[in-house]
C-alpha cells in the first residue's frame, strides 16, 4: 500500500515536470568543473552545497545542475554507493502498513542516508510522503522540492531516445526511479557504448527503450580498479 501511494504522488509530480521541459542541454562537464572549482563563481561547490544541506528552497535549476552534475567531480563520489541504513529502510517500506511510531524512524533514517549522500532520490521521496503523513508540510514541500529538482536536473540532460542524447545519472539506481516517474517498465538492460539502455517489451510502450550516459560512473568505476 505504501509503495503504491508513493508511485501515485511521484506520478502525478512527474506529469508536471515534464511538462515544464521544452528541451534538454547536453552536460559540459568540462565547464561544470571549471565553475565549481571557481571561488569567485556562483557555482562554487562548498557553497552550492551548503545551500543544499540547508534546505534552501531558492536554489535554481542551473543551480542544482552544478550541484547534480558536478557531484562526480567530488572526492565522495562512488557510482556504486548504497545507503548504509539500506536493510532497516527495507524492512520498514515493506510492511504492509506503517505505525505512527515508524515515522520518527523513517525519518532519522533517511536523513542519515542523506547525509552521506544527498542525492538519494528514493529516501528524498519516501521522506516528503513520511513528513506529510506525519503532519509536517514545511518539511514535506523541502523533500519533495529537492526530489523534483534533482529530477528536472535528469530530464534535462537528454532525451533518452539514443546514446549520444542519454539521460545523464549518477547512480543506476536513478535510472529506475525516472523509469518509475512514468510507470515504464523495463525488460533488459545492456551496456551500449558508454550508456546503459534499459529496453521494454516490444509494443508496450511508444519507444523501445530509454539510454542512459553513465560516462561517469564508468569513470568512477575505472578510477576505483587502479
Amino acid at each position: 500500500m505504501l509503495k503504491q501511494i508513493i508511485f501515485l504522488l511521484i506520478f502525478c509530480f512527474g506529469i508536471q515536470m515534464n511538462s515544464q521541459e521544452t528541451g534538454f542541454t547536453t552536460p559540459d562537464y568540462k565547464a561544470i568543473e571549471k565553475e565549481i572549482n571557481d571561488k569567485n563563481s556562483k557555482f562554487f561547490y562548498p557553497k552550492l552545497m551548503e545551500r543544499l544541506t540547508k534546505n534552501d528552497t531558492l536554489l535554481t535549476h542551473e543551480e542544482y545542475r552544478h550541484l547534480y552534475l558536478g557531484y562526480v567531480f567530488q572526492p565522495k563520489y562512488d557510482a556504486f554507493w548504497k545507503s548504509p541504513d539500506e536493510e532497516k529502510l527495507n524492512a520498514l517500506y515493506n510492511k504492509e502498513k506503517l505505525e505512527t511510531s515508524d515515522y520518527d524512524e523513517i525519518i532519522k533514517l533517511s536523513n542519515h542516508s542523506l547525509s552521506d549522500f544527498p542525492f538519494d532520490l528514493r529516501q528524498l521521496n519516501y521522506l516528503s510522503y513520511i513528513y506529510h503523513l506525519k503532519g509536517d508540510e514545511a518539511a514535506s514541500k523541502i523533500a519533495s522540492f529537492k526530489f523534483h529538482s534533482i529530477m528536472n536536473v535528469i530530464l534535462s540532460s537528454g532525451d533518452g531516445k539514443k546514446c549520444e542524447t542519454g539521460f545523464h545519472v549518477l547512480l543506476v539506481e536513478h535510472e529506475y526511479v525516472l523509469l518509475n516517474l512514468f510507470e515504464l517498465e523495463s525488460k533488459g538492460q545492456s551496456l551500449v557504448k558508454n550508456c546503459d539502455y534499459l529496453s521494454f517489451e516490444k509494443g508496450a510502450y511508444n519507444v523501445e527503450g530509454i539510454y542512459f550516459n553513465i560516462e561517469k560512473m564508468l569513470e568512477n568505476e575505472r578510477k576505483m580498479l587502479r
